[in-house]
């Protein structure tokens, strides 16, 4: 094989390895973009119907909660932890959102507040570090699996 021909080749393999990796970039950021959608979407239910609402709506079934140091297992478990819960008075923002190469998985991390008030009516405000993984759906959604 002549230097020309090999020349030739390699510099087709770059240029398709080169679109390749673009088009994953490209896909990436959209995928991000549908995280960060979920995560302003959730955090909105939450203000208009309660933690609940929220939580149950956005859980996948398998999901799993760490509250307390103990584990919340599957979106049944999690309706009824929060069954009697209405809270409103979190927020929260990510500050980091990667997707897989495959674009089914997801992670954020970012902070949180709550407000609430204490036995002496005293506003107090618990701040603190989220990190959520979330799964695509069948559907095309995105739930999340731990939180």
């Amino acid at each position: 094989m002549d230097l020309s021909r090999i020349l030739f080749i390699t510099i087709c393999l770059l240029f398709i390895f080169s679109c390749k990796q673009n088009n994953l970039e490209i896909k990436k950021e959209k995928w991000k973009q549908e995280i960060l959608e979920t995560e302003q979407n959730f955090e909105k239910l939450l203000k208009e119907e309660g933690i609940h609402n929220a939580f149950v709506a956005y859980a996948a079934k398998d999901a799993v909660l760490m509250r307390d140091n103990a584990l919340i297992v599957s979106k049944d478990t999690i309706d009824a932890y929060y069954k009697n819960s209405n809270t409103k008075n979190l927020s929260w923002a990510p500050d980091y959102i990667d997707v897989s190469s495959s674009g089914d998985l997801a992670y954020t991390y970012g902070k949180y507040n709550y407000t609430y008030k204490d036995s002496l009516g005293n506003t107090l405000v618990d701040t603190g570090v989220f990190h959520t993984v979330w799964k695509r759906q069948d559907d095309g959604s995105w739930k999340f699996v731990w939180d």
